[in-house]
C-alpha cells in the first residue's frame, strides 16, 4: 500500500485544525483522534499485508509510522501541559515551564545515544532497531510504553517518535517561555496571547465580521486567506468559532438582512454620535 497520501491527509488535516479550533485542549483532542484513527488504519494495513522486503519494513516504521505517533504525542504532551498550567502568577506559570523544559533535558540526556544514532543520519543499526524481528531483543525504556504489539512495533519506533513529537513541544514550550517572558517585563506581544478580551456576540455575528474584513480587502490588501483571519479573530477573542463556513452559508440563506449583525453595529454607532451632539 502507498502510505503517503494518508501521511498527507493527516498533516493537510492538522493544518486546518490549527486554523479552524482557537482551543488549544480541543484542538489537541482533535489531533488526537486523527492520529489514532490512522495509526489504527496503518495497523491494520500491516498486518494484513506485511512487507515485501526488509527494507521496505525498515522505510515503514522510520518514516511512515513515526508521523502520526509522533504527532500523538505531541499533541498529548499539548494536552497535558495546557490542562495542569497553573492559573497563578506568571512566576508560578515560568516555572510550571521550566519544569516541562527539565523533563525534556533528561529525556534526551537517558536516550543520547540513540539521539546521536538519529541526527547524524546513520543506519548500521537500522534493521535492529526497525523490524519487528527483534522486538524482544531490546528493553523497554520508555515508561509512557509498557505494551508493544508485536505486530505494530520494533524496538525503537516508538522511542522515535517520542524523539519526534517531544522536538515540537521543545518549541512549543520555549514559545511559551517567551510569551511569559514578555509578560512579565511589560513588553508588547502577540494577540493570540491577550487575555482581556472576550467575544460575547454570536458567531453567526463573527461570522459576518470576517466575511466583511475578507472581502472589503482591508487586511493585507485582501492578500490574507479568509481562514487566517477567522483563526485570528478566534484567537483574539477567545472564541471558539466552529464551522465557519457552514454558518456564512446559513448567513446567506436568510430572506431578511443578510448582513443583520453589520447593520446593526452602524446603526449603534450612528445612534451614539447623534446622541454625542445633542
Amino acid at each position: 500500500m502507498d502510505f503517503k497520501p494518508f501521511i498527507d491527509g493527516l498533516q493537510n488535516d492538522l493544518k486546518e485544525a490549527n486554523l479552524m479550533i482557537s482551543n488549544p485542549v480541543k484542538r489537541a483532542n482533535h489531533a488526537i483522534r486523527l492520529s489514532h484513527t490512522l495509526l489504527s488504519l496503518l495497523r491494520k494495513s500491516v498486518v494484513k499485508d506485511g512487507f515485501e522486503s526488509i527494507d521496505k519494513e525498515i522505510a515503514f516504521f522510520k518514516t511512515i509510522k513515526t508521523v502520526p505517533s509522533a504527532k500523538l504525542i505531541y499533541h498529548s504532551q499539548i494536552r497535558s501541559f495546557e490542562l495542569e498550567f497553573p492559573k497563578g502568577n506568571t512566576n508560578t506559570q515560568r516555572k510550571f515551564i521550566k519544569k516541562r523544559l527539565n523533563r525534556l533535558n533528561r529525556f534526551y540526556h537517558q536516550h543520547m545515544d540513540f539521539g546521536e544514532y538519529i541526527e547524524s543520519g546513520r543506519t548500521h543499526f537500522d534493521e535492529k532497531y526497525f523490524t519487528r524481528k527483534y522486538l524482544n531483543s531490546f528493553p523497554i525504556v520508555s515508561p509512557h510504553f509498557y505494551f508493544h504489539d508485536p505486530e505494530f512495533n520494533t524496538p525503537k519506533d516508538m522511542l522515535l517518535a517520542e524523539f519526534m513529537g517531544f522536538n515540537s513541544f521543545l518549541s512549543y514550550l520555549q514559545n511559551r517561555m517567551i510569551d511569559q517572558s514578555k509578560i512579565a517585563i511589560g513588553k508588547p506581544f502577540d494577540l493570540n496571547t491577550q487575555i482581556s478580551l472576550q467575544w460575547t456576540a454570536t458567531k453567526s455575528a463573527l461570522t459576518e465580521l470576517i466575511y466583511a474584513l475578507h472581502y472589503n480587502k482591508v487586511i493585507n490588501n485582501g492578500n490574507t486567506d479568509i481562514k487566517e483571519i477567522a483563526l485570528a479573530m478566534q484567537q483574539v477573542f477567545h472564541f471558539d468559532l466552529g464551522d465557519f463556513y457552514k454558518i456564512f452559508s446559513e448567513i446567506k440563506s436568510r430572506k431578511i438582512s443578510r448582513t443583520k449583525f453589520l447593520n446593526d453595529l452602524a446603526s449603534g454607532l450612528q445612534s451614539h454620535m447623534d446622541n454625542a451632539e445633542e
